[in-house]
């Protein structure tokens, strides 16, 4: 089986049960076998400020090696279709966002796909809920992600997080 990490995100309509909804459907996937789900966070919006908080979760799942990172995004990308992601404003609100974060240890460099997921370490929104899945996970590369974590400015109280956008909109992992 292969460990699978996969962001949600949501801010229109209702966050939360958005986010249940592309559980569900993700864990109804043939090949997906076993999951885990972090806490819900809700993170103050990077980039557009002017939009509602995000809440957002990680899932950790085990897929049949069948799956390629290809295929696996290409069905995400339809759960949000099917769950009524427009993508109208960059960085803008969403009902649901599904990012492939890491897929196995699998090193992936395309134009419609890059892993592990290009700018996942500069976010506290996504490295503290994996890190609560799975708190000394490693990069292909064999960085530690609670180590990328260590570097951000953020400020976390509960299951509220707060991060300066300097960072997060621009770079991340290059191929």
């Amino acid at each position: 089986m292969i460990p699978v990490y996969i962001g949600l995100g949501s801010n229109q309509g209702r966050p939360e049960e958005n986010l249940a909804l592309a559980r569900k459907k993700i864990q109804s996937m043939t090949g997906v076998f076993s999951t885990l789900d972090s806490q819900v966070y809700y993170t103050e919006p990077q980039g557009v400020k002017d939009q509602p908080w995000f809440a957002n979760q990680v899932l950790r799942i085990l897929c049949h090696p069948a799956w390629s990172p290809q295929s696996f995004i290409r069905h995400l990308l339809s759960i949000e279709g099917m769950l009524g992601r427009k993508r109208n404003i960059h960085w803008g609100p969403r009902r649901i966002d599904c990012d492939l974060l890491l897929f196995g240890d699998q090193s992936v460099c395309q134009p419609d796909l890059t892993l592990p997921h290009p700018r996942m370490v500069h976010r506290a929104f996504v490295l503290v809920p994996l890190l609560e899945l799975t708190p000394d996970l490693c990069l292909p590369d064999g960085f530690r992600l609670k180590d990328y974590l260590h570097t951000l400015t953020y400020r976390r109280l509960g299951r509220r997080i707060w991060q300066d956008d300097d960072g997060i909109l621009g770079g991340g992992m290059s191929c």
